[in-house]
Formats: C-alpha cells, sequence, structure tokens
C-alpha cells in the first residue's frame, strides 16, 4: 500500500460542475464573461554539443505587461543529475518538477540506482497528461546525465515529451533560436557554447519584453551539472555594443 502511495497522482480540489475540462475551456474561450488568460513570458534554452548540455535562462517573470519580479531561479535542480527548466506558469512548473524531484528519489531508493533522464521526462508527462485540459500551464525541458550519456528532452501541460539535440521554450524562443541557429554546432568547445547559450538569451531579452533580469547558466557533465555563471543583461548590453557589426546586405 505505501508503495503505491508513492507514486499516485496528487488529488487537487476540481470545479463543482459536471465536466471540469469543458467548463475551463469554455472559461478560456471567447465566449466566457471573464476570460480567464494566462498572460506569460520567458525564455529557456538547452542543446547537447560535445562537451554535454548547455541550459541557460532568464529570471523575469511577468503578467501581461506588469514585471512581477527580476530575479526568478527558472533552473529547478531535481538532483546532483538532473535539472529541469521553467515556462509557462511558474507555478505549475515549480510543483510537478519538485513533485519530481520526490519521485526520482523514490526511486533511487526503491533500485539502488538513478533514474534515467528518459523514464523522469516520462513520469512527468504521465502526471501533466492526468490533468490535461484543466488550465495548466508548462513548457518545460528535462535534461541530465545518466548511463546512455547526455540527454534531453521537452514535456509540456499537455503531456507531449520529445526528445531532441535542441530546444528553446518561452515568448522570446523565437529570438533565441536565430541567434541559435546561426552558430550552433556539436562540436563547439565549452566556452564557445556557454557563449552561445548566454548569447542566445541575451539577444532574447533585448527583443522580448517579457523575458529579461539575469542570464543563468550551467553546464551538464559526466560528473553532474555546473552552475557556471549569473550575468546582467545590462551588463552583456555593453559588452556586446561594443563588437564590430556586420555590414548590412
Amino acid at each position: 500500500m505505501e508503495s503505491q502511495h508513492a507514486f499516485a497522482h496528487p488529488q487537487f480540489a476540481l470545479p463543482a460542475v459536471h465536466n471540469p475540462i469543458e467548463w475551463m475551456k469554455h472559461q478560456m474561450s471567447d465566449a466566457a464573461t471573464n476570460k480567464i488568460k494566462m498572460a506569460k513570458g520567458t525564455t529557456t534554452l538547452a542543446f547537447k554539443f560535445q562537451g554535454g548540455i548547455i541550459v541557460a535562462v532568464d529570471s523575469r517573470a511577468t503578467g501581461g505587461t506588469y514585471i512581477a519580479s527580476q530575479s526568478v531561479k527558472k533552473v529547478i535542480e531535481i538532483n546532483p543529475y538532473l535539472l529541469g527548466t521553467m515556462a509557462g506558469g511558474a507555478a505549475d512548473c515549480s510543483y510537478w518538477e519538485r513533485e519530481l524531484g520526490r519521485r526520482c528519489r523514490v526511486y533511487e531508493l526503491r533500485n539502488k540506482e538513478r533514474i534515467s533522464v528518459a523514464a523522469a521526462s516520462k513520469l512527468l508527462s504521465n502526471m501533466v497528461y492526468a490533468y490535461k485540459g484543466m488550465g495548466l500551464s508548462m513548457g518545460t525541458m528535462i535534461t541530465g546525465w545518466d548511463k546512455t550519456g547526455p540527454q534531453l528532452f521537452y514535456v509540456d501541460s499537455d503531456g507531449q515529451r520529445l526528445k531532441g539535440d535542441l530546444f528553446s521554450v518561452g515568448s522570446g524562443s523565437t529570438f533565441a533560436y536565430g541567434v541559435l541557429d546561426s552558430g550552433y554546432r556539436y562540436d563547439l568547445t565549452v566556452e564557445e557554447a556557454i557563449d552561445l547559450g548566454r548569447r542566445s538569451i541575451y539577444h532574447a531579452t533585448f527583443r522580448d519584453a517579457a523575458s529579461g533580469g539575469v542570464v543563468n547558466l550551467y553546464h551538464v557533465k559526466k560528473e553532474g551539472w555546473e552552475f557556471i555563471s549569473q550575468t546582467d543583461v545590462t551588463e552583456l548590453y555593453y559588452q556586446f555594443a561594443e563588437e564590430p557589426k556586420p555590414s548590412l546586405v
């Protein structure tokens, strides 16, 4: 019985209506009297390269045009070998990734070995899929190093789970992708990869008003993840402003 409870889905109070999913869908549609609209924004990214995985995020929390915080920690340290990123609703991401951390620890105690990145991402996908259509807002990356090497997965609040080598999530992701696509290659050195991750987040914060604050950057290696740096985007603005500009075509 205790074993079953360890992996049981958390139970939450649902709206006292016949069909909570349809009710929530209506409340978030234009037909609702007081429409619920999630006004959010962020920029997160992660990519694999020959030296492991780079994870970089901004730190701004917004509610529409209101900047609520400039110091949000958008990388959740699940365990010494696993990292998760936050994009979407801060409460949703924080709660479900911390719940994932608990389950990963239970798995480790029970099986006497670390959980794989694939299994951890599947646990998260299964948990949130149980609440699909009920208003969760989450776009996260689960990354780490296990027996198969460096692994990177994208998981969202619909339960969608994708494996890949490069992801960027959030309102500023299109700007980050522009820099990543022009500078990414698998054989980057560690220094080049760190610079690419930092530069990509900075340029996203420059163009996307919902992203900003500082750039927090991590490097995932065989020995586990390492926190590399925290850099204010204002400092990066003046640093990059001094670089020569390419000529316009």
